[in-house]
């Protein structure tokens, strides 16, 4: 009972269009029977929402490009009959069907399906009698979609020439179908590489809202992942859109590239809505199923919406195809006339002359017609085709067309025919065009579909709309050289641009800045880094060798100092002046000069101990010395005659020598303390000066604390024993001598302290060292000079009866 009912379904879905058009265009008798589904016109019916060729039948441009594919079947089969190669003594017949829209596409698949207007759900497929072998079509992944499973489930192989979308890869969900026409993965990979190569990083993307736009963003949001791309805007389009809102947002976004994954009668609705309502200076990349439209390029106003470039199948010119349009247009298929009717559903295509069809939009007749002749090549393969001759006695059912059109292998036009693992094409090409001035898509460059694929384009030959200069597309300039990406929001192609500080550096390939190593430096904004200068004093240095002649002629000085001092030993002012001690004393400054040497050449560990501890270590011994000479002559002429044991006691155990051997050994004592815990070593200066290393010694606060407040405390006795002294007698008087030679040092010390907090420049250990020779040259200067000038030229102060008066003088003047 089913059975019948689903037949009388059929008889009465057919019975219309059969009877008015009988012989019509759609039909031809043969040996086998291909199916054909083609989407000639458009159901406006507002259920309607997937119709990437759907217009209403008046829209002529869409029905020419549609109808064109029809005849390009047609011709197809025609073109294989009348040949004497490929199907010798076999005819192919073909039932074509118009599908209108979605809801009017079921019984063209029934029909494909059926047998003698019986159709079997629940029969064996193998036991299926229908004479359809293979279908060409439908055109949209949506139609492809509802057909497939019927199709798949008895067994019937389809060629679609139009469906691109990614779920036909899926040979476990389609295994009976095959396609002419490149996936969208493809598709969506060329529109890719052309965004990177015009750096359009700023784009939206409008899509039908079907499963073919669907596919499309899934892919396209993969593809520019780990790409510099941004999807600034996204938006499904269908009948009900409204695109004067679209149009406004992607202004507000300032958005520049705009891909247009949509079939022709989607895009033409948002071109023209983009042209009344006064769109500029975009670029509108169009995908294959519009970019070669004919009706478009010719608008007025295209020109003002900006720049359009497309992406579209290699026109191949089909030989013998016009002529055949030509002669089979002058023929009449309706024995009703006046009906006029020449389709097999909804509308009629009389208004189409031969004219509009040769010059409709290619888009897909390759693909068609490749598809008739792999179907072809397939029954000649099973019917075991040659010698001018097939095998009558081989039965050929449809399941047995799979096999062997997945081995396909020929040459069509120049192109070789194959098909990969997945039923998608295995070969052709996409060429990149360009709506020129004149109303054309003009071809600027072309993209292989192989493993090795790479696109070219001949930028010269696009008439951009901003008067020759490449458009950009971008949310945020890319930065100047030398500047980082400090992202402003979610998209990475939205950022502020900051330049790399100091001592830091970036490249092209970088994301954020990088440190420069401690050797190396560079100026803000640089790409790279530069060795520093390394520098240090040497001993060839000018300063250097003033400073060396210098601490040579203080030993020289000195030794003359001595020479005189022991030539004088007995005299009235060597006493005065000390005695042995002065040996002690200028011995000492010799020593201390010694660390002057160590100031000049490259920084060692040694360098850096020798530097400090002669001049700390033989320092202390001169201000020792100077404390117990300061202290001796207060306490002869002050404190003596008050404390006569304490006189007693300090002459008879020697007590200026022990003082000095005490300060002597807790000086040594402090330094080996505060060299054995932290033992000085070298420094590398790299904060002061950026582009250069300044070596230098490194003395840790605790090692030096110790002995520079013991050499301060002496300084500080010494002082105060000086000026306890500066009334004495005028030839006894060392106190002022001293107290002007401790107010020298502190002086000296405290402009070399102040240098260096201002100054962090290589001549640090020149002013250094000018401040220990400028300690010494005050005590050999102020204190030893005067005395060395009385013997040579006043020697009648040297004597003894000299002295004494100086001293009664004083006596007196303190007991008066």
């Amino acid at each position: 009972m089913k059975h019948v009912l689903v037949s009388l379904c059929l008889q009465g879905m057919f019975i219309h269009a059969l009877a008015q058009c009988s012989a019509s265009e759609f039909q031809l008798e043969g040996d086998y029977l291909l199916g054909g589904l083609f989407g000639i016109h458009h159901d406006s019916d507002p259920d309607f929402h997937d119709r990437p060729e759907g217009v209403d039948c008046a829209s002529k441009p869409l029905i020419s490009s549609s109808f064109r594919r029809f005849q390009v079947m047609r011709f197809a089969v025609d073109e294989i009959n009348n040949s004497t190669n490929l199907l010798p003594n076999v005819s192919l017949g073909y039932e074509i069907f118009d599908q209108c829209s979605d809801t009017h596409n079921f019984p063209d698949i029934f029909y494909f399906i059926s047998a003698n207007g019986l159709v079997q759900p629940w029969g064996e497929p193998h036991k299926n009698l229908s004479k359809v072998m293979a279908v060409v079509g439908p055109y949209t992944s949506t139609k492809a979609l509802i057909v497939a499973p019927l199709l798949t489930m008895n067994q019937i192989p389809m060629i679609s020439y139009g469906a691109s979308s990614s779920v036909f890869s899926r040979k476990q969900k389609c295994p009976y179908f095959l396609r002419t026409v490149q996936p969208n993965k493809d598709v969506i990979g060329l529109i890719v590489e052309i965004l990177l190569h015009f750096n359009w990083h700023w784009v939206a993307f409008l899509y039908i809202n079907d499963d073919y736009g669907n596919n499309g963003l899934e892919l396209f949001m993969k593809k520019i992942k780990d790409t510099q791309i941004c999807l600034a805007y996204i938006k499904g389009l269908n009948q009900y859109t409204n695109h004067s809102q679209i149009l406004k947002q992607i202004n507000a976004h300032r958005i520049g590239a705009i891909i247009v994954f949509a079939p022709e009668w989607t895009a033409e609705a948002l071109i023209e809505s983009a042209i009344n309502q006064n769109v500029t200076n975009k670029v509108w990349i169009a995908s294959d199923a519009w970019s070669l439209n004919k009706n478009l390029p010719k608008k007025k106003g295209i020109r003002n919406i900006g720049t359009v470039i497309g992406v579209s199948e290699k026109r191949v010119t089909i030989p013998g195809f016009s002529d055949f349009i030509n002669f089979s247009r002058r023929r009449t298929y309706c024995e009703n006339a006046s009906q006029n009717i020449h389709c097999n559903q909804v509308c009629n295509c009389s208004s189409l002359s031969a004219k509009d069809v040769v010059a409709a939009d290619p888009s897909f007749n390759f693909p068609v017609y490749s598809a008739v002749y792999a179907i072809a090549h397939a029954l000649h393969n099973a019917l075991q085709c040659g010698s001018g001759r097939c095998n009558d006695n081989i039965t050929v059912f449809p399941h047995m067309l799979l096999a062997e059109l997945k081995k396909s292998n020929f040459t069509l036009l120049n192109q070789s025919i194959r098909f990969d693992e997945n039923g998608d094409p295995d070969f052709g090409s996409y060429s990149v065009v360009f709506w020129n001035h004149s109303g054309d898509a003009e071809e600027i460059g072309f993209y292989h579909f192989d493993q090795s694929a790479k696109l070219f384009i001949n930028n010269s030959q696009i008439k951009w709309h901003t008067h020759g200069k490449v458009p950009t597309s971008v949310c945020s300039e890319e930065c100047p050289v030398g500047f980082v990406k400090k992202y402003t929001g979610t998209h990475k192609c939205c950022f502020d641009c900051e330049i790399c500080p100091s001592g830091s550096y970036i490249t092209h390939n970088m994301t954020e800045c990088m440190d420069c190593k401690d050797t190396e430096w560079s100026d803000a904004g640089n790409t790279s880094c530069n060795l520093r200068s390394v520098e240090y004093i040497p001993f060839t240095d000018t300063g250097a060798i003033l400073i060396m002649v210098g601490a040579w002629a203080l030993v020289g000085f000195t030794l003359a100092v001595s020479v005189l001092f022991a030539i004088n030993y007995n005299t009235p002012v060597v006493r005065s002046a000390g005695g042995p001690m002065c040996f002690l004393i200028l011995v000492c400054l010799s020593l201390c000069s010694i660390s002057v040497f160590f100031y000049f050449g490259e920084p060692t560990t040694s360098f850096c101990i020798l530097r400090f501890s002669p001049f700390l270590l033989f320092y202390t011994v001169c201000l020792a010395c100077f404390v117990v000479r300061s202290f001796q002559i207060v306490f002869i002429f002050k404190i003596a005659a008050k404390f006569p044991k304490l006189h007693s006691w300090w002459i008879k155990y020697h007590g200026q020598w022990l003082v000095i051997t005490v300060a002597f050994g807790i000086q040594a004592l402090l330094l080996l303390i505060g060299y054995t815990c932290c033992p000085p070593d070298t420094f590398k200066e790299t904060i002061w000066y950026p582009d250069k290393i300044i070596l230098g010694c490194d003395l840790d606060l605790k090692a030096t604390v110790g002995p520079v407040l013991f050499l301060l405390s002496l300084c500080f006795l010494c002082f105060i024993f000086s000026y306890m002294g500066k009334d004495l007698p005028k030839n006894y008087n060392e106190a002022k001598a001293i107290t002007f030679c401790l107010l020298l040092l502190i002086l000296t010390w405290i402009v070399f302290a102040t240098t260096s907090v201002l100054y962090h420049g290589k001549y640090i250990p020149i002013l250094n060292a000018l401040a220990i020779l400028s300690s010494l040259y005050s005590f050999l200067v102020w204190y030893f000079l005067p005395k060395c000038y009385i013997m040579i030229f006043q020697s009648y102060k040297n004597t003894q009866e000299y002295f004494q008066g100086l001293i009664q003088n004083y006596t007196k003047t303190i007991s008066g």
